[in-house]
């Protein structure tokens, strides 16, 4: 496994990661249980790249990550953790964006209590307030970092303007972003930017939500995921045709020989050598397919047939609704 750098001098973590979102139940039922499986195989194959927030599971993800390493001393040093915060709600229970210098840190203090550690690798604002000044936000951040809370800062779902101006005030370490075979906007910008400045693109849903492995969620297991309910590209009409047309990028994993989810993570590691995809499942399984991926050399001939099967915009359905787009910055 040829490791990579979160960010310009940031730690060296395993190419492929895991978002612990599935620590939650957001896309079905887990358990403790299951999930410290998950934490198990990652130590396991030398995977330590471990992402979480305080709002999966409201907190579950983080508890669930802080009882395993309760139980397992020594076990902190084998991951670098990344968390986030900053999305919160108003008075009425609505859902809101708060990146005050108060609010980060106390959320910060509260992850750090829930996963038994005196400091992060990575802290993310999950969500920009976008009445303030992200010069004002990420000199919070360079506080935070200063006290020895976290050793990283970064942002999520952030536009590639955004980030230089950040980056004017202090080194940002990484940017989160959906970033797949299905969702390739980040090309349009947040790559070179990232790269030009020495900044990581973590990419979640690397596997598309399901739609790039081998068995992705079909039409009548769709009322089991609320999110996906709504969401355009699983919509009657677009979740089919993007089915259809993902049936021959499994066919091409086929022939070669490797998972779907392999080839798709194997895809994004070619972007560039700061990409770094965090998949998250709840099967052991599965989370060993998606690190195949980091054991993957794509051959020039074999990138240019998945662009065949998968040309840029080939998805049918916008990647969130009108709902889910709060809060992510759009750019082009």
């Amino acid at each position: 496994m040829q490791m990579r750098r979160l960010g310009r001098n940031g730690p060296r973590v395993s190419p492929v990661g895991y978002g612990a979102m599935s620590f939650s139940d957001f896309y079905g039922p887990t358990t403790e249980g299951a999930s410290h499986a998950i934490l198990d195989l990652m130590r396991d194959r030398g995977a330590n790249h471990l992402d979480t927030s305080n709002v999966y599971g409201n907190g579950r993800s983080e508890t669930w990550i802080g009882s395993y390493l309760a139980a397992n001393p020594g076990a902190r040093a084998d991951f670098v953790i990344a968390t986030k915060a900053g999305i919160t709600k108003d008075a009425d229970g609505k859902r809101c964006f708060s990146n005050s210098a108060a609010h980060l840190e106390a959320e910060l203090d509260a992850s750090l209590k829930r996963l038994g550690v005196d400091h992060v690798d990575l802290f993310y604002v999950h969500r920009r307030e976008a009445e303030r000044p992200i010069e004002e936000v990420t000199e919070t951040l360079a506080r935070l970092k200063a006290k020895g809370k976290t050793r990283a800062i970064g942002f999520s779902e952030i536009a590639p303007a955004s980030l230089r101006r950040a980056a004017a005030v202090h080194p940002v370490d990484a940017v989160q972003s959906e970033y797949s075979l299905q969702t390739r906007l980040p090309e349009l910008g947040l790559v070179q930017a990232c790269a030009e400045l020495g900044t990581a693109l973590v990419a979640f849903s690397p596997v598309g939500r399901s739609m790039l492995t081998d068995h992705p969620i079909r039409p009548d297991r769709l009322s089991e995921v609320a999110f996906l309910k709504n969401n355009p590209r699983f919509l009657p009409g677009n979740h089919e045709a993007n089915l259809a047309i993902t049936d021959r990028f499994r066919a091409l994993a086929a022939e070669l020989g490797e998972p779907a989810a392999a080839l798709a993570n194997a895809w994004l590691l070619s972007r560039g050598p700061h990409i770094l995809p965090i998949p998250g499942t709840r099967s052991v399984g599965h989370f060993q397919e998606c690190l195949r991926g980091g054991e993957i050399t794509l051959t020039p001939e074999i990138l240019a047939r998945i662009d065949t099967v998968l040309p840029a915009g080939w998805a049918h359905g916008d990647r969130y609704d009108a709902v889910q787009w709060v809060g992510p910055e759009r750019y082009c």
